[in-house]
């Protein structure tokens, strides 16, 4: 610029020649030139101006004919606002400083949106008048865009909290791109309908709906074109549209110029395939379309996208919802439609069995007996299930009918427990009752108090096995407190929220049945809350479980018309016969638990031949007619739950197993997949029984692997079929595999014995290959010594080859015969207290000439504290030497060997690293079996039979340890490393033992 500025004719302005310029203009160009921040003066009455580099930036295109030139000829269309601003302080001479100004500039082809932060100061001659105007700028024009767009789209964002319908929440969004005219002068936002295959126009910003410009609805599947490209960008494209002022007039922008152009951009739905609609937005003329403009469009529809996609979710959850509102009430008019239906059969079926039942005329046999009442038993469990599907929907129906009574509680709630102490004491439980007499009466509907304890005592009984179940009443003057409680299972903590939820079951504990409608605990909280009450529980796993129930005292918390007087107790034994009864099915028949008593826990071999079945249900009555079906054909072993027929097939495996799928402990389907995932048990035959109808029922329990799936009802005919077919087919199957296995072991016999003579051959020929080379040599040089061709010097040499080669056949008969004696068991070893420090400084010396002839480095690391073992010192320096010799051979010329010992725990850590060839990733699991090489270029190159390595393993187990082998890779060397057991007390009486090591591994 400086350049730029001598070489400009300034005689050509009222400057004049830059030579008779004052003494204070000099000094103000000069310091402006130097500057980095933009910078521009204004010197005399035509406003010449000068300014430098950094400020050139700022005018873009003007620049360099403004250099010398009236500032009010190059900003023209600003001079309206900074003309006042400059000649108020050429007048006043007092600066100013205006951040963010907003300057109208046409620096790239159109007028342009700009702000500034400028700063004006007066500029003096020499004689000290005012003459000019010295200014410092710096653009701020993105940082403000970005803050007004960013507090757009935080606007925006806000509205994201208030979930609602989509129409409301289009209008929201247009509200807001509505407050912001200067970046969106006008905007369409259009979503699809349902069927995809339309765009509805939700609202207009700047814009009239209903004009040609903007249809309230766009076709997608039609030719037709619309201004927007609407289609397009509802298929994923963005969309420039020029020349828009053609078809429509909107003024926009920061100095209200005809809007020109437009973009439509897709509106993402992020995870389906079609778009969710197109917002058509306005460019603003006073900026052109940069890549920051863009950006903020493409933020701006992905807010909209979320915004209408969490609206979406909204009204469909709302949707939901409502629908199943109206599911839950058609249900409940169901369940109560149903149940009286139920109830009217069960009646007639009851009292004539009943009557029957109770006849003492001895008409009936033992077994009809029996059977009646089997068939009264289950009719009673029905009943009760009934009547608590006809609380339920009554609850939930809001016509349920409570009568509230003054009642001696401490006299109910005690008959009410003393029921179930007979069955309670039966398994070995102890049953606690603390109902001390109260106050005053408690004001409870008789029958739901009823439910609520014989729900709660059934509970405890069905989940304790050992303990006791406690039955307490207490008096707090404003409330009564009813506790409940056992030493049972228990409940996990994270189940605990949900246990009060209607058909929530907890899945995997332990019971005394499966059986159960899920809603028992539920109807318990909704009975206690009709009397203005609550229920609470604490538990823990395997310790047992509260129930807590808190029931106000008098009369305020109910209402008047449902409030009446006391009268004498009704009799509770019709209402609590069922629960009594199906608790008592619960337990196990006399007999098994006479059995049990004297049980193994090996389950006895057959001495018959006939196929045994593994029965496994939950309910009593059906286990006992399953087993009169079968026994007359099968041996049955019958047990009540997933848990203990796991169990028994463990302990005896059966032929068949049939199981019922809902069952405590682990269900059906969990124990089908712990049977099929033991190789024991993956062949038994099992067929499921439920009670779940449907196809996809079956599909499940066939595709994990049942071999037949039987939905309850069944007849009798058609489950013995199916067994006696699965039974035949599983014993055809096992004939079939028993051949088939005599084949394979057939042909596996003959694929041993074919690798066994390929190893012998590969054996033989590197044993001949090993032997001939050495001999070669050795015979070469006897027959050169024989004939006297050789003078001093070659015989020392051919002498040294001679005994050199006759070691290595020494060492490999060594091998040989080591090899030998490991296989036949025979290897003897004399343990002493061993220096393991001695031995392996034996081992190096030994190989010390080896490795100066490779120039090989040996580096010791040797810890005292590992030093003593008990062991063969010969053998575990052959150890050594081995490890050694196997690191030098392998590590070329210069490299280095590192011996470390070091404890680790009760063991000594000795580990041989060298810089060598390493080995491949895929060898490393044979690299200590015998006559095992990475590949035949290893014999070639390197000589040996494979030996080593495999000797190593077998002395270092023989001394009770371990050797393990680890390489990064081909070139990066390898690290073996031997743990053996340090000498201890114990070992002290064995030392200067001989003793002799079987090894069984072979």
């Amino acid at each position: 610029m400086a350049t730029r500025i001598n070489r400009l004719d300034w005689s050509q302005t009222p400057l004049g020649k830059i030579d008779t310029w004052s003494q204070s203009l000099k000094s103000v160009v000069k310091t402006l030139l130097a500057s980095s921040y933009p910078m521009i003066l204004t010197w005399g009455t035509d406003f010449i101006q000068i300014y430098n580099d950094a400020y050139s930036q700022l005018i873009g295109e003007k620049h360099p004919a403004a250099l010398g030139i009236d500032i009010r000829i190059t900003l023209a269309e600003a001079w309206d606002t900074l003309g006042p601003m400059i000649e108020t302080v050429m007048s006043t001479g007092v600066a100013n400083l205006t951040p963010a100004l907003l300057l109208l500039l046409e620096r790239s082809g159109y007028r342009e949106e700009s702000y500034f932060s400028v700063s004006h100061a007066p500029a003096e001659d020499d004689s000290g008048q005012i003459v000019g105007m010295l200014a410092v700028c710096s653009e701020v024009t993105q940082q403000v865009l970005g803050d007004r767009r960013l507090r757009l789209l935080r606007d925006l964002s806000s509205k994201a909290s208030a979930t609602q319908s989509v129409e409301a929440t289009c209008l929201d969004a247009l509200a807001v791109i509505a407050s912001s005219p200067m970046d969106v002068p006008f905007a369409l936002l259009y979503l699809r309908d349902s069927d995809t295959k339309r765009l509805t126009l939700q609202g207009t910003v700047g814009i009239q709906a209903g004009e040609v410009v903007s249809p309230r609805t766009i076709e997608l599947e039609t030719n037709g074109k619309d201004v927007w490209s609407l289609a397009l960008a509802a298929n994923g494209e963005t969309i420039l549209i020029e020349g828009v002022d053609r078809y429509i007039t909107i003024l926009g922008g920061a100095f209200s110029e005809p809007v020109k152009s437009a973009i439509a951009l897709p509106i993402a739905s992020f995870g389906q395939t079609a778009t969710l609609g197109v917002l058509v937005a306005g460019i603003s003329p006073s900026r052109e379309l940069d890549e920051g403009y863009r950006s903020f469009y493409e933020l701006f529809a992905g807010q909209i996208s979320i915004l209408v996609r969490n609206a979406q979710a909204y009204e469909e959850e709302r949707r939901r919802a409502e629908a199943l509102a109206e599911l839950d009430r058609a249900k409940t008019v169901f369940f109560n439609n149903v149940s009286h239906e139920f109830r009217t059969p069960l009646t007639l079926i009851l009292g004539p069995l009943e009557d029957v039942l109770s006849s003492k005329n001895g008409s009936l046999t033992s077994t009809e007996r029996e059977q009646l009442q089997l068939v009264h038993r289950n009719s009673l469990r029905l009943l009760k299930l009934v009547n608590t599907l006809l609380d339920f929907s009554r609850i939930e129906a809001n016509r349920i009918e409570a009568v509230y009574e003054p009642v001696n509680l401490a006299v109910l709630t005690t008959e009410l427990a003393s029921v179930f102490r007979s069955t309670i004491e039966r398994v070995g439980l102890r049953l606690i009752v603390d109902c001390p007499p109260l106050p005053e009466a408690v004001y409870v509907d008789r029958q739901m108090w009823e439910k609520i304890v014989l729900n709660l005592l059934s509970n405890a009984f069905k989940f304790t096995f050992i303990g006791q179940i406690s039955v307490t009443l207490r008096w707090y003057t404003e409330y009564v407190e009813l506790e409940v409680q056992d030493t049972g299972t228990g409940i996990p903590a994270a189940e605990l929220p949900h246990l009060f939820e209607r058909f929530y079951r907890v899945q995997g504990s332990r019971g005394r049945t499966y059986e159960g409608s899920g809603i028992g605990l539920s109807l318990v909280q909704d009975l206690i809350r009709l009397h203005g009450g609550s229920v609470r529980v604490t538990s823990k796993v395997n310790q047992g479980s509260s129930f807590i129930v808190l029931l106000p005292t008098g009369t305020a918390h109910l209402p008047s018309e449902r409030i009446a007087s006391g009268h004498d107790l009704p009799n509770t034994a019709s209402v609590t016969a069922a629960f009594v009864e199906e608790a008592r099915r619960w337990l196990p028949e006399e007999g098994e638990r006479e059995k049990g008593k004297g049980k193994k826990d090996s389950f006895p071999l057959a001495l018959t031949s006939r196929a045994r079945i593994l029965l496994a249900d939950d309910n009593a009555d059906m286990r006992d007619y399953l087993k009169h079906l079968l026994e007359p054909d099968y041996e049955i072993e019958a047990v009540t739950d997933g848990v203990a027929a796991l169990a028994a097939a463990r302990r005896q495996i059966p032929d068949l197993v049939l199981s019922d799928i809902m069952m405590p402990g682990i269900d059906g389907l969990q124990l089908l997949r712990e049977l099929r995932s033991e190789s024991s048990t993956r062949e038994v035959p099992i067929i499921l029984l439920s009670a779940r109808a449907g196809e996809e029922s079956r599909v499940e329990g066939l595709e994990m692997g049942a071999d037949d799936y039987l939905i309850k009802p069944f007849s009798a005919r058609e489950l013995l079929a199916r067994v006696r077919t699965n039974l035949e087919l599983s014993r055809l199957r096992k004939d079939a595999l028993a051949q088939q296995a005599e084949r394979i072991q057939e042909q596996a016999a003959r694929v041993e014995a074919e690798a066994a003579n390929r190893m012998k051959d590969e054996f033989l020929q590197v044993l001949s290959h090993e032997i001939r080379t050495p001999l070669n040599g050795m015979l070469g040089w006897v027959k050169m010594l024989r004939q006297g061709k050789l003078n001093s010097s070659a015989t020392t040499r051919a002498l040294e080859t001679i005994e050199r080669n006759a070691n290595a056949q020494a060492r490999l008969v060594d091998d040989l015969l080591d090899v030998s004696c490991i296989i036949r068991g025979q290897l003897r070893l004399e343990k002493r207290a061993v220096s393991l420090i001695s031995v392996i400084t034996e081992a190096i010396e030994t190989v010390k000439p080896e490795a100066s002839a490779k120039d090989i480095t040996i580096n010791c690391m040797l810890d005292p504290s590992a030093n003593s073992v008990c062991g063969d010192a010969n053998r575990l320096q052959q150890v050594v030497w081995n490890l050694l010799s196997n690191a030098i051979k392998f590590t070329p010329s210069g490299g280095q060997v590192e011996v470390c010992l070091e404890t680790v725990g009760t063991e000594a850590l000795l580990q041989v690293k060298d810089t060598g060839n390493g080995i491949k990733a895929d060898f490393l699991p044979y690299i200590f079996e015998r006559f095992r090489q990475a590949d035949a270029s290893t014999t070639r190159s390197y000589g040996g039979l494979g030996l080593g390595l495999a000797i190593v393993r077998h002395l270092v187990e023989m001394h009770g340890g371990t050797v393990e082998a680890d390489s990064p890779g081909l070139g990066l060397g390898a690290t073996f490393g031997v743990r053996l057991p340090l000498m201890s007390i114990s070992y002290t009486s064995e030392v200067g033992e001989s003793i002799s090591v079987n090894d069984d591994s072979q």
